[in-house]
């Protein structure tokens, strides 16, 4: 049976795929910096052997033999899946694979090492050769799967997503956020004036951090006997769904930054670990892209953990890890200061739920720009701070560590991911309504801690459908309502201005 034979051929592809993600993991966390040049050759070893074990000639005769036997519903959704996995794959040779890895990682590695230095001119013959690579595979991968450039490159991280789609909704973003934000800003200020925010009582020990950061996740389900929680130059999510890897950075003087981080990327764990175990080794049984992770990443953070009801919660665990004496007398009014707030800022990472949108249209508009050959890798700078300065009113001049060089995205190649982070940003508004709508008392059990009932919602709404719908799907019957801009703009609306 034909099916049988892709199922084995999966269960291996999962193990390399397993390999290659916890390699990665090590060398973001805890690998010495002498390991790097051969830590580049081994994981591009791995992603020639899955490459070539994916793309084998026999594998095209299994799935079509496969597309013509009699399958229930799931295994006919595991098929059509592996179908548009491996008409990607084979855009690209085993051999281009293993050269864009190598020199993926290596830039990567150098982009660690020269950031804290605001070396740009020492980065950029490296970065140069990744957008080179980056372009060419956008035209391989173009030429045969008949979409234009950089849509095949979003198409590897968001299936089904089109930058003219796309566009349309970013520019509607820019509008409202034009006059959005200062509004916001106007009324933030009238209610400093009226109640001062109180500054947190820092400084806070990064173990005190980390505990409390591990409390909350406990607390809102994430399954430590399936993940774990480390340090690293940039947070992230990364893993399978039985070996989940997360992390954040920690500073002394604050500890909210770092507790956003950990809460964002529980988002993207619980995501995960709640995806169907049986077809975890299937394409069908992992997630439905980067805007649907995004989604769960940014309901966890910004419509969950930003809430009233979610410090009331809190505030007790914040009181025991960081220190009652310094927390004395305080509630959730005073933390809500803190957690919502806006402000013009150059850090994506940092940046609030109004402002953060602006900073991924400026990548979208510049990826495209890169990507078609309309912007040269030295130009980026001056391009970057022109785009600052139009959409956030800051300035870059001369400062690469927190212009261009602040993700770890383009140095790793990764060209079609940040439309992503906006379009889940959407999505979660858009679930926060649906949930409210589904379980009337939700505010109710978030103040008292108890998230089961909102965690089964978004399992069968979201998290058990994994990549057996199209995500246009997906997101219609998960929300209630197809993608859009209004459920966000509601959002911003009430929480900063009404």
């Amino acid at each position: 049976m034909s099916f049988a034979k892709l199922d084995a051929l999966n269960r291996r592809l999962e193990a390399l795929d397993h390999a290659q993600l916890m390699l990665a993991v090590d060398e973001a966390v805890m690998m010495p910096p002498g390991g790097g040049g051969k830590r580049a050759e081994a994981m591009a070893t791995l992603a020639a052997m899955a490459h070539e074990l994916a793309t084998a000639p026999e594998v095209a005769d299994w799935l079509a033999a496969a597309e013509a036997e009699d399958l229930d519903a799931e295994r006919r959704a595991a098929v059509v899946e592996f179908r548009r996995q491996h008409r990607n794959l084979n855009c690209l040779s085993s051999d281009f694979v293993a050269r864009q890895v190598e020199a993926r990682i290596r830039c990567e590695q150098l982009w660690r090492e020269l950031r804290p230095k605001n070396d740009w001119n020492g980065f950029l013959p490296t970065f140069e050769g990744v957008v080179a690579l980056a372009r060419e595979e956008a035209e391989r991968r173009a030429e045969a799967l008949g979409l234009a450039p950089y849509d095949a490159m979003i198409e590897q991280y968001d299936p089904g997503s089109r930058a003219a789609a796309i566009a349309p909704l970013f520019d509607d973003l820019k509008t409202f956020l034009a006059d959005f934000v200062p509004a916001a800003l106007a009324a933030q200020e009238r209610r400093r004036t009226a109640r001062p925010a109180r500054p947190l009582p820092g400084p806070f020990a990064i173990d005190d951090q980390k505990r409390l950061g591990l409390a909350l996740m406990e607390a809102i389900g994430f399954d430590f006997n399936r993940g774990r929680l480390d340090i690293s130059h940039h947070p992230f999510c990364n893993g399978i769904s039985d070996d989940v890897r997360m992390t954040t950075r920690y500073e002394s003087d604050g500890f909210v930054p770092a507790l956003m981080g950990i809460l964002h990327e529980t988002g993207h764990g619980l995501y995960e670990q709640n995806l169907p175990r049986a077809w975890s080794h299937w394409p069908s049984g992992k997630a439905r892209g980067m805007a649907l992770h995004e989604s769960q990443s940014l309901f966890q953070e910004t419509q969950l953990a930003r809430r009233r009801e979610f410090w009331e919660f809190a505030m007790p665990h914040v009181r025991r890890h960081l220190g009652p004496a310094k927390f004395d007398g305080w509630n959730a009014d005073d933390m809500l200061a803190h957690v919502q707030r806006v402000a013009h800022g150059l850090i994506r990472v940092d940046a609030d739920e109004a402002t953060y949108p602006l900073h991924i249209i400026l990548r979208f508009e510049m990826e495209r720009e890169l990507i078609a050959g309309k912007l040269s890798p030295a130009d980026v700078p001056a391009r970057w701070d022109e785009a600052m300065g139009s959409l956030l009113g800051l300035s870059t001049v001369g400062n690469f560590k927190d212009g261009p060089m602040q993700d770890v995205h383009w140095p790793s190649g990764a060209f079609g991911y940040f439309p992503s982070y906006a379009l889940g940003a959407l999505i979660a508004a858009q679930m926060w309504e649906a949930a409210g709508r589904a379980i009337p008392d939700l505010p109710a059990q978030i103040a008292a801690g108890d998230f089961a009932a909102l965690n089964d919602w978004r399992r069968a709404g979201i998290w058990s459908k994994a990549s057996m719908l199209p995500a246009d799907r997906l997101i219609r019957e998960g929300t209630g309502a197809p993608l859009a801009t209004a459920a966000f703009k509601r959002h911003l609306t009430a929480r900063y201005l009404d």
